[in-house]
Formats: C-alpha cells, sequence, structure tokens
C-alpha cells in the first residue's frame, strides 16, 4: 500500500477507510442530481422508510444510531422536504415518518451509483473476491445481529 499505512491494519480501519470511498461516490451521485442538501448523517434514514411509514425509534434501532441522531436527521430532511411526519394509526402517541415524492426519487439515484461503486470494486479485486467479501460481512452481520445487547 503506502509506507506510513500500517502493515497489518485493524479491519475497523479498513471498512471505515473503504466506506468513505463509497459514501464519496454516493454524495457525488446525489450532487449531480440535485440532491446536494441531503447530509451524510440523514442518509441513514432512506434505505430503512417503508411506505407504510416508520417511527424514529424504529429508525434509530434499524440504522443503529442513537434516537436523538436519527431525530436530528428526520427534522433536517423534513425542513428540505424528503420526509413528512404523520399519525401513526396504531399508536396515537406516536408519529410515523413517510417519504414525500421527493424523498422517494432519493432511493434509485443511490442505488444506481451503488451499483456503480460496487461493479468498479468488483473489477478492482475480482467478481469471486468481490462475492466472498459481501457473503462474509454477510454472515457476520447476521452473526452480530443473533448476539444478545
Amino acid at each position: 500500500m503506502d509506507e506510513d499505512f500500517p502493515a497489518r491494519p485493524l479491519i475497523g480501519l479498513l471498512l471505515r477507510l473503504v466506506y468513505q470511498h463509497y459514501a464519496h461516490d454516493i454524495d457525488a451521485a446525489l450532487g449531480e442530481a440535485g440532491f446536494d442538501d441531503i447530509r451524510p448523517a440523514a442518509a441513514n434514514v432512506f434505505p430503512f422508510v417503508p411506505p407504510e411509514g416508520i417511527t424514529v425509534s424504529r429508525l434509530a434501532e434499524l440504522a443503529r444510531v442513537r434516537k436523538q441522531s436519527m431525530a436530528q436527521a428526520v427534522d433536517q430532511l423534513e425542513r428540505t422536504g424528503y420526509v413528512e411526519r404523520g399519525p401513526n394509526p396504531r399508536d396515537h402517541r406516536s408519529r410515523l415518518v413517510f417519504l414525500t415524492q421527493r424523498g422517494a426519487s432519493v432511493p434509485p439515484v443511490t442505488h444506481a451509483a451503488a451499483e456503480r461503486v460496487e461493479q468498479r470494486w468488483a473489477e478492482l479485486t475480482s467478481p469471486e473476491e468481490f462475492a466472498a467479501l459481501r457473503a462474509s460481512l454477510q454472515r457476520l452481520l447476521a452473526a452480530l445481529r443473533d448476539q444478545p445487547g
């Protein structure tokens, strides 16, 4: 790699640095599509909002962030017109988060950009290596989710 890079870096460092490349490419695609007002923390919201809506608490659980952080992200996205809140028919004490029409146009942009990133990464390694990486990460995530606490 480079003489200043650790010989055997911790996997957390590798994951973070690879993710930074990924996030940069996704942010660039969002900017090109006119969505340059989405902050990185708010991007945690889009993958988890189903058509029937979702609570901020459940969004925070799924994204594995603090409820307060998720509430701030939802507030920002609501101010910029990507989400709206509505009543929760199953619990009148809470509200649900829904994607607006503008918000619903974001996932296709991010998915297309992610596909391009993954294609390029598979070319930089190999399709087999990249598939193995995905499978390993999926197994690890499943095992971590099954553990208590």
